[in-house]
């Protein structure tokens, strides 16, 4: 099993440095305004994704394996707000500040943790099923930072990954 576990903690670190490498990569494309504009009156701006994901970072990752996932000093509610003194570079502390737990922790995780319990909101989760819960609530928000970018940025995105109409240059085997 240890073999295992510690090819799946690779992994999950893996995961984890192409969400944050994603984000960045859209980020980088925004002037600092971007980061404030909401599409409708029911969708998040990418300073309150990434607040949001700061938040639950910290809670999450903060003492990972020895307290609940949920702090409870947490106040996720407000991390839905965003004051109109925000700047860019605030929502990038935010950013940077959020994966640092996210790091520090799984960096500390040892493959005997693996099948540990760890809990969030008193509920029980062994560490792999912790772990794959954030790397898919990260996916999925990171998703969206993507989206609301490229929407921003329209003809002047730069995409992240294979350029449409450019699959056969990236197909192993086929000459160019």
């Amino acid at each position: 099993m240890s073999g295992m576990a510690e090819h799946y903690l690779d992994e999950v670190r893996r995961q984890f440095r192409g969400h944050k490498r994603l984000g960045e990569g859209a980020m980088a494309q925004l002037g600092d305004l971007d980061f404030f504009v909401a599409i409708d009156a029911e969708s998040n701006s990418i300073a309150i994704l990434v607040k949001h994901l700061a938040g639950n970072m910290r809670s999450r990752f903060v003492d990972f394996l020895t307290s609940d996932g949920e702090k409870p000093d947490r106040q996720r509610d407000r991390e839905f707000e965003i004051s109109a003194a925000t700047t860019r570079d605030e929502v990038m502390r935010w950013w940077e500040t959020g994966w640092g737990h996210v790091f520090a922790a799984v960096e500390s995780v040892k493959p005997d943790d693996v099948m540990k319990t760890v809990t969030i909101r008193g509920e029980p989760h062994t560490v792999l099923q912790a772990l794959n819960r954030q790397v898919a609530h990260y996916a999925y928000h990171v998703g969206q930072i993507v989206f609301l970018a490229k929407h921003l940025r329209a003809a002047e995105w730069k995409t992240l990954s294979i350029p449409r109409g450019k699959s056969e240059e990236f197909s192993p085997g086929k000459k160019t």
